[in-house]
């Protein structure tokens, strides 16, 4: 009895969370949102404050950095620039996973869905984009390295696809979440 109790209680929520749910609503908080992050990111005075695009680049540069030392080709860091056997990185916004991760942020965050919910959503996600990002880096590094002809393609087209991918197919798996209870 209890357990049907739960079944109706649970199938309630994902109905009002469904009706709750303007697909305008949703566009124009998001569109608000990311405008509002894109902005914070650029503004010259947000950044002598705080530079959260540089902070979290030299995070990414260490990180892959780190991964790829095994290998024997990391040379030197230099800011944003990993210097590899016969190939430099220069890791830029659109590179250092910032943007994948301030989309599926602000996705989840213009989602009606409770706080605690999209808290879960934004640092479970921010680990794996994260982690998806810093391999994506180190296998540019090892392509840069061993398959220079291929390294173009495999930057534009493979690797920034690998990225919205990750990112669009967590935003579905928080999606999944969200709505059950």
């Amino acid at each position: 009895m209890k357990n049907e109790s739960k079944k109706k209680e649970v199938k309630r929520q994902s109905s009002k969370a469904q009706k709750g749910f303007s697909s305008i609503k949703f566009l124009l908080t998001y569109l608000i949102l990311m405008g509002g992050m894109a902005l914070s990111l650029s503004l010259e005075s947000i950044k002598k404050i705080i530079d959260i695009n540089g902070i979290y680049t030299k995070f990414i540069v260490q990180a892959t950095a780190k991964l790829l030392e095994p290998f024997g080709f990391v040379r030197a860091i230099q800011g944003s620039i990993i210097h590899l056997k016969g190939i430099s990185l220069d890791v830029k916004f659109g590179c250092n996973g910032l943007e994948a991760f301030l989309i599926y942020m602000v996705a989840i965050l213009a989602f009606p869905a409770s706080w605690r919910k999209r808290l879960e959503g934004i640092i479970a996600g921010f680990v794996v984009i994260q982690f998806f990002n810093i391999i994506r880096i180190a296998a540019l590094g090892y392509c840069g390295v061993h398959f220079k002809n291929f390294f173009y393609v495999f930057h534009m087209y493979v690797a920034q696809g690998i990225m919205i991918a990750v990112a669009f197919v967590l935003f579905l798996v928080w999606l999944n979440y969200a709505v059950k209870e």
